[in-house]
């Protein structure tokens, strides 16, 4: 709820818009094989990439229509320079704001603010920027670690080296990121037995790890949906080994992606199962690629294109309508309408990927 002090706008099925992923770059320095299987992609061009400018002008219009929720992903977020540089505009931008005497303004109404500002990273880059980030205003870190063993990482991962990830691990909790989560994508026959260790390395470290099922989406071009690993079976297995196992989603609050569930010792632990029990009731979230096409959906095929309105001088007001009657409009339910198919294949197909770099994963972030 906004209290009634912040603007909040509805999609065609009362979805409130409060998060906004932000991908800040299409570029990434592993190619893992659920997300860039392929030799070779096509990215954008660096003069249609968003300035830190125009990321944080778009953010603040988001923010005036009720985004309280910023994640910054990519790509690989930490290849963007100077990030930390953006994490502070953006800290600042989030600042709760007063109205100011021009009424009339729609950036003139009253914000709650920002209340989580996060990111998303592979941590390959981590250590090297982790207090940086911190002190430039991050709330938040979460890291994809999809198996705990070098042979297993570099066949995924196919670049980099797990050593690398560790230490980012490290650094992020030296740097004072309390709430550190790890997200591990469990793909049948690959890294489905790591499931226990994956929960007793959280433990380890201090952190809640999330459990994600294989999606069909962006450059997930050899998905199949006997690889998928449910989250009724994660639970089963996960209580072979552990023993009772709790859910918390009567406790939980808002549209996070993740169900919660808490071992006997208290830890906690989640699954997003966007493939098998969708949340598109409940989304709450868009996103930005990194040339500014506004999407409504991760499944979405098109999006509304912000950074040409911006780049030809449209004002905040202006940007403001834009994306409020494009949200207004929204009826997406991308994952629900995916789970109804009989026959399921990848989402988009390879020569779709080649013709536009939008509808991949790596564009439009996770």
């Amino acid at each position: 709820m906004n209290n009634g002090s912040s603007p909040v706008v509805l999609d065609s099925f009362h979805r409130p818009l409060r998060s906004l992923r932000l991908s800040v770059t299409d570029r990434c320095n592993l190619r893992c094989l659920y997300c860039m299987p392929e030799e070779e992609y096509k990215w954008i061009e660096r003069t249609e990439i968003l300035t830190f400018e125009e990321l944080a002008t778009l953010a603040r219009v988001f923010m005036s229509l009720g985004v309280d929720r910023l994640r910054l992903t990519g790509g690989e977020p930490l290849l963007r320079r100077d990030l930390p540089q953006l994490v502070a505009m953006l800290r600042q931008s989030g600042l709760p704001q007063q109205p100011s005497s021009n009424g009339d303004s729609a950036l003139s109404k009253p914000s709650l603010g920002l209340r989580d500002l996060a990111l998303t990273t592979n941590g390959l880059l981590l250590a090297a920027q982790a207090r940086d980030l911190r002190q430039a205003g991050l709330d938040r870190v979460t890291i994809s670690l999809d198996t705990l063993r070098p042979e297993r990482f570099r066949a995924l991962a196919r670049y980099g080296a797990i050593a690398d990830v560790l230490a980012g691990v490290r650094a992020a909790c030296e740097a004072g990121f309390d709430r550190l989560k790890i997200n591990s994508v469990v793909i049948r026959g690959f890294n489905d037995d790591e499931l226990g260790d994956m929960i007793a390395f959280g433990q380890r470290i201090g952190a809640e790890v999330r459990f994600i099922e294989y999606m069909d989406v962006g450059g997930a071009t050899h998905w199949s949906s006997s690889q998928v690993v449910s989250r009724v079976e994660i639970l089963d297995r996960l209580r072979g080994r552990f023993g009772p196992i709790e859910s918390l989603n009567l406790e939980a609050q808002g549209a996070a992606p993740a169900d919660r569930f808490r071992l006997a010792d208290g830890t906690v632990f989640g699954i997003i199962s966007s493939t098998t029990a969708p949340f598109c009731a409940l989304c709450d979230r868009a996103r930005l690629t990194p040339d500014g096409l506004f999407l409504l959906c991760l499944y979405a095929h098109q999006g509304l294109d912000l950074k040409r309105p911006l780049r030809e001088g449209a004002s905040p007001d202006e940007l403001h309508a834009l994306i409020t009657e494009r949200w207004q409009a929204r009826r997406d339910r991308g994952a629900e309408e995916r789970k109804t198919l009989r026959a399921r294949g990848p989402l988009f197909q390879i020569e779709e990927l080649r013709q536009d770099v939008h509808l991949e994963m790596h564009t439009r972030g996770g």
